[in-house]
């Protein structure tokens, strides 16, 4: 969420920076005259509200000295009918206020280059050589298929598209690469390990920005005696919509979720700070926007598992922060020997809570091309004054908002496939990076 301030000071000037930076079209006239209206009443409000109490008070002395208190009566009644009305309406203004405020993206960071979608973005630097083959490349899902590892079938069965059975090796496999990210990121980063919920309440959806911008992408949980949910009603804010369904929980599209909320609410104190956090947890996407791309096995599922870097830091330390961050993806690939690149993302292309991204794109020879494996993301302050997470600066000592950073440190799924196509061999077997063989009991293939 952007500082109200800018809301109020100068809504057209903040208008025109989000439609420059980010293509968002803010209503600058129906913001102004929401917020015109919100003066008015709150002004009247408080009128009313002194009016009651001095009649009030009126009232008492009238009765001390015995004198006749109806006509006070009456106008403190008609005080009261007139209060009740301009607090309800000053909460509804109050509330679409703060629609408005939390469908507005984040402002890009100044270094953030401009431009539309990802052909736009820059790259910063590339490490390691694309592997020259002398034989027909594999994909992912024909090395994974070749002995059963990799069935997308039996996981269709199970659960339908966009989601994959791994057996024997190759899951062993998946299960030390999260190993592997964990222990080098306590290890050697000093993240500190942490075992979140995979089902959060709305709030804390709220407080990261997935909601209510992206509800569509949300997996739900909804508890209901005897019906299905009414189609058309809003599951947000933990409503009960018609026929009694309420919604409880969502899933976790990653444990971003969880790791930044756990400052909410807070005030941290200065030495706690930075806060780094690392967790490997399952992630759920409905994947609502993404039909028709990247259909075959798996990279882009319903369920994926991931290696999450989440920071709470002072404002002027996140910068260093980001860059420390991407820098701690970038070892995990270069332990791993994967060739990949480094990307600073447009303004086009930001997510909606980042002021500034990098992306780290792995090589998959399959693909002939780099494709993402990890999103770092300076979030600033945006989302702490969502979640109001703060820390108490000893300059003052007055609690002041913190900055929140999150990156994938990384993804394992992803990371599987960059492996299993990288080190691929011509009988199809598959060779185990040095950084994974005392995950793999000392196993230097798989075949």
């Amino acid at each position: 969420m952007l500082d109200p301030v800018l809301l109020r000071q100068d809504p057209a000037a903040l208008a025109e920076r989000l439609r420059a930076s980010r293509g968002y079209a803010l209503d600058a006239d129906s913001l102004q005259a929401l917020e015109a209206e919100r003066k008015r009443i709150q002004v009247r409000t408080q009128e009313l509200q002194n009016l009651r109490n001095t009649r009030s008070k009126a009232i008492g002395q009238a009765k001390a000295k015995g004198e006749d208190v109806a006509a006070l009566l009456a106008e403190v009644a008609g005080f009261g009918d007139e209060l009740k009305a301009s607090e309800v309406e000053l909460e509804r203004i109050r509330h679409a206020l703060e629609a408005i405020s939390l469908g507005i993206p984040n402002l890009p960071d100044d270094s953030v280059p401009a431009g539309k979608d990802e052909h736009d973005n820059v790259e910063q630097h590339r490490w390691g050589t694309p592997r020259a083959f002398d034989f027909q490349v594999r994909d992912h899902v024909e090395l994974g298929a070749r002995n059963g590892w990799l069935d997308g079938d039996t996981a269709a069965k199970l659960s339908g598209a966009r989601f994959t059975v791994l057996r024997g090796p190759l899951a062993r496999l998946h299960r030390a690469l999260a190993q592997f990210m964990l222990d080098l990121h306590t290890g050697e980063h000093g993240y500190e390990e942490t075992n979140v919920p995979l089902l959060v309440n709305a709030d804390s959806m709220r407080g990261t920005g997935q909601l209510p911008k992206f509800e569509e992408d949300l997996f739900q949980i909804w508890h209901h005696e005897d019906a299905r949910p009414d189609t058309d009603a809003s599951p947000e804010g933990n409503a009960s919509p018609a026929g009694g369904w309420e919604l409880d929980y969502y899933l976790i599209p990653t444990s971003e979720v969880p790791l930044t909320n756990i400052a909410r609410d807070e005030i941290l104190e200065a030495a706690r700070l930075p806060l780094r956090m690392t967790a490997h947890s399952m992630c759920f996407r409905a994947e609502a926007g993404s039909h028709g791309r990247d259909t075959r096995g798996m990279i882009r599922q319903h369920q994926f598992e991931k290696v999450e870097l989440v920071t709470i830091a002072r404002p002027e330390e996140s910068e260093a922060e980001h860059e420390r961050m991407t820098r701690c993806a970038e070892v995990v690939l270069e332990k791993l020997g994967l060739p990949y690149r480094r990307v600073l993302l447009c303004t086009g292309d930001m997510g909606f809570a980042a002021r500034k991204t990098y992306d780290l794109e792995v090589w998959l020879p399959s693909q002939d091309t780099y494709r993402e494996i990890s999103s770092c993301s300076n979030c600033g302050d945006f989302q702490a004054r969502r979640m109001q997470a703060r820390w108490r600066n000893p300059d003052g000592g007055k609690p002041e908002l913190v900055h929140t950073l999150n990156g994938s440190g990384v993804a394992v799924g992803r990371a599987l496939i960059a492996v299993m196509e990288n080190y691929q061999q011509a009988d199809g077997s598959i060779l185990v990076p040095e950084a994974l063989r005392p995950y793999m009991g000392g196993a230097d293939h798989i075949a």
